[in-house]
């Protein structure tokens, strides 16, 4: 069995208004900093030997304190990077509220796409694939992501559809702690936020 946390990116000055996904130059704000340093006081003693970030500079931010308090190197993880929003990268939430494709985006997250992005479904697949590495006896693990692709994770270890995803909170700088064996896996805890 492995102890698998599942680290949400601290805060950012987009956070809620702007659909950030994978445009370049988002950081962590001096919140998402304060935050980012009290999941490392958190993580100091998980005994953690691996800590995997998504490649925005936002997840780098926050594991990169991390990993400094337990003598790691952040390794960058594709399968950890935030979806794919296409057309919508880069737009204000409310002004995608007005659109029937967003609507359907979050009322059938099984089958709808963004306009020229990823489905959440690809989502799931690629940490998926990541937490399917780390299913054998090892040491801790701290993989840092982002929200939706964390309820991916967390959906697809409960066995739920992804059309749940709202069911699960995911804040930012929280962490999930998950128990994976080969061929099957526990949600330990859920979205565990540590005040800065």
């Amino acid at each position: 069995m492995r102890q698998v946390f599942l680290v949400r990116h601290g805060s950012h000055d987009r956070l809620g208004r702007i659909l950030c996904g994978r445009m370049p130059g988002v950081s962590l704000s001096e919140t998402g900093r304060a935050e980012a340093q009290a999941l490392a006081r958190r993580l100091a003693g998980s005994g953690a030997g691996l800590v995997l970030a998504s490649p925005r500079e936002r997840t780098a931010e926050t594991a990169s304190p991390i990993a400094a308090s337990l003598g790691l190197a952040v390794v960058t993880e594709p399968g950890l990077d935030e979806i794919a929003f296409g057309d919508w990268t880069g737009r204000a939430v409310d002004d995608l509220a007005a659109e029937p494709a967003w609507t359907l985006w979050n009322t059938a997250r099984t089958t709808a796409r963004p306009p020229g992005g990823e489905s959440m479904a690809e989502a799931q697949d690629r940490i998926g694939r990541v937490l399917e590495s780390l299913v054998e006896d090892g040491v801790p693990a701290i993989l840092v992501s982002h929200a939706d692709v964390i309820r991916a994770a967390l959906l697809k270890v409960l066995g739920l559809g992804l059309d749940a995803y709202d069911r699960i909170v995911v804040d930012p700088a929280s962490c999930s702690e998950l128990a994976l064996w080969p061929g099957g896996g526990r949600v330990v805890s859920l979205n565990e936020r540590i005040a800065p």
